[in-house]
């Protein structure tokens, strides 16, 4: 070993694998960051004198007596306002040109805030997306994942969430995208003018998989910098947290650890939730809010990522392709936000948890008529004016292309009853349903 400005140099490797490489070193502290043959790597094992470095590009060139410096630091982020507008790799380095970012350097993936600071969310974020404003309201401080098949448009409804959410920062972070995905949402936030609000954190098919792994911290990073000093209201997407666990997967896999349920590490829920559990209402008005993407494989929700997430989480949106309308929705039916009762008819308006539960049970009114419809049964009138409901609610309140205000949504839902069905059909308290029902 021999020390250069501080720094610690090693000159003799024992054992390298597909990720990492293992030497013998002292003085090497936790998720210390260094350098292999000059490409970046982090500690994430310490046995004794042994450390293990995974190696973010890859071994492939590494020889057994490659330079190996360790740079006395875990990995950070420099913080201040000028984040925002701006698009950073994986380790906060501007990917869109223009000069480096100045400003406070803060390590990473740090302690989530103490419970004691903590104070329960009660402030909405409205999404304009009815499917999840009218009847899955989203609160500060809440952390909900969306459940996705691979080929839906989950991508575009991060975009447009980014765009109509009521916050003063959106934080993106975007692991295994394509260019095409990345290019789309740099043209989205630069074409709609919203980039003054926007920081993204993005990491690439053609970057190396484990570097996904660094994108929450970094977003989470910048997250608390708005929300803990700034005092302001920041919502934080993350797509695709399968993308993330895959990483996971290679490396502990690279790493010779026994695999648990799906090839997952075992270590899969503590690791996803040091990331959702950074979701927090705060006492000087600031909050972080987490909204995240688990894409499915086949639609199996019982896959060690979605299972676990849905533990971890206050809830889930599910899209679904509506064969009806053509249209992707919010599935009123697997979708939830578990506490969205803390908002809805406080900071909404008083018939929303009426009209909400109403229209709902129509909605579930209408697919049972449909499957009598298939199955060769006879519909009744009431049958055929549910069926006929049900198109229009896809259409005007679920699919996710809609972009009104919650008022719009209520009076869009009463317009609908009324022009479908009576008022004890509809069977709303006699006080809402006379204050409302349009005349």
């Amino acid at each position: 070993m021999q020390t250069k400005a501080f720094q610690k140099i090693y000159t003799h490797i024992d054992n390298i694998t597909k990720a990492t490489v293992t030497l013998n070193a002292t003085g090497v502290g936790n998720d210390e960051l260094a350098t292999v043959g000059s490409r970046l790597a982090q500690v994430v094992k310490i046995n004794g004198e042994q450390i293990t470095l995974q190696i973010f590009a890859g071994t492939e060139g590494i020889a057994t007596d490659s330079e190996v410096v360790f740079l006395s630091a875990p990995p950070k982020l420099n913080v201040s306002d000028d984040l925002a507008g701006r698009f950073f790799n994986a380790y906060g380095e501007p990917i869109e040109g223009g000069n480096q970012l100045d400003g406070e350097p803060r390590e990473i993936g740090g302690p989530t805030v103490n419970p004691f600071r903590r104070i329960q969310p009660s402030e909405l974020i409205a999404t304009g997306i009815a499917g999840i404003d009218l009847n899955n309201t989203i609160v500060t401080g809440q952390k909900i994942p969306f459940f996705a098949d691979p080929d839906q448009p989950y991508n575009q409804v991060m975009a447009m969430v980014a765009l109509r959410a009521k916050a003063d920062k959106i934080i993106l972070g975007g692991m295994g995208m394509s260019n095409d995905d990345f290019l789309f949402f740099k043209n989205v936030f630069e074409n709609a003018g919203a980039l003054d609000r926007i920081v993204s954190f993005i990491n690439t098919t053609e970057n190396p998989p484990v570097e996904r792994l660094l994108i929450p911290d970094m977003a989470l990073t910048a997250a608390e910098y708005f929300a803990v000093d700034k005092g302001e209201k920041v919502l934080v997407l993350l797509t695709d947290m399968t993308q993330y666990a895959d990483a996971l997967a290679i490396v502990a896999n690279r790493m010779d650890q026994i695999p648990s349920k799906d090839s997952m590490p075992g270590s899969l829920y503590s690791d996803l939730a040091k990331i959702y559990e950074k979701a927090v209402q705060l006492p000087n008005g600031g909050s972080i809010t987490l909204i995240a993407v688990t894409t499915l494989s086949g639609g199996d929700i019982t896959h060690a990522v979605p299972d676990n997430t849905g533990y971890i989480t206050e809830g889930q949106l599910y899209l679904r392709n509506d064969t009806d309308t053509g249209k992707v929705i919010i599935d009123p039916f697997r979708s939830l936000s578990r506490l969205k009762q803390l908002v809805i008819g406080k900071k909404t308006r008083e018939d929303h948890p009426q009209v909400m539960n109403a229209a709902v049970r129509l909605f579930a009114d209408a697919a049972n008529a449909k499957t009598k419809l298939e199955n060769g049964f006879d519909l009744t009138d009431y049958d055929e004016r549910t069926l006929k409901f049900g198109f229009d609610y896809s259409l005007e309140l679920l699919s996710i292309d809609v972009n009104i205000d919650i008022e719009t949504m209520l009076d869009t839902a009463w317009r609908l009853f009324a022009k479908y069905f009576t008022n004890s059909e509809v069977a709303i308290r006699e006080d809402i349903m006379n204050k409302y029902w349009p005349q």
